[in-house]
């Protein structure tokens, strides 16, 4: 459990400098989509929270503990539907935190003690989640992989 508690304290780091990369930005700029680009900031970020649920929680057959408008929409292969307002992007930006946060607490409460392989990450990544672990160690580069588009993205809007 050590190994997870301190993999979830890298993805808070992580979250937090994406954070203030993004902090100051206007709600057009959260929403822009630039030429050659299928996404926005917001939607990045919406995603980072979805996807952890979905590669945590689902795969161990956990609820999620995300409102279903926050899940849904941002899974892998969707694409903005409407523009958010501020009040929506306030927050998706506080799940970022709040969903590492919640994370940290159940696996501290053991919740996790089933878990599924994915076939959709092992297909497209060529890399094995078969445990809580694994699938920790492939958000950390998920992560990562999503920060590099927030910050493209920032210099293109």
């Amino acid at each position: 459990m050590e190994k997870q508690l301190n993999q979830l304290t890298k993805i808070k780091g992580l979250r937090q400098f994406l954070l203030q990369q993004v902090g100051g930005l206007t709600t057009t700029q959260f929403n822009a989509i630039p030429p050659g680009y299928n996404n926005n900031i917001i939607w990045h970020l919406a995603h980072l929270s979805s996807a952890v649920q979905a590669i945590c929680y689902v795969l161990a057959d956990q609820p999620i503990t995300l409102e279903e408008q926050y899940f849904r929409p941002f899974l892998p292969g969707t694409r903005p539907e409407r523009a958010l307002d501020e009040a929506e992007i306030e927050v998706i930006k506080g799940l970022l935190i709040a969903t590492i946060d919640q994370l940290r607490t159940d696996v501290e409460h053991g919740i996790f003690t089933t878990y599924k392989p994915s076939e959709r990450i092992a297909a497209i990544y060529g890399v094995e989640v078969a445990s809580l672990a694994d699938a920790l160690d492939f958000v950390l580069f998920h992560e990562g992989y999503h920060i590099g588009y927030v910050v493209s993205l920032k210099h293109l809007v």
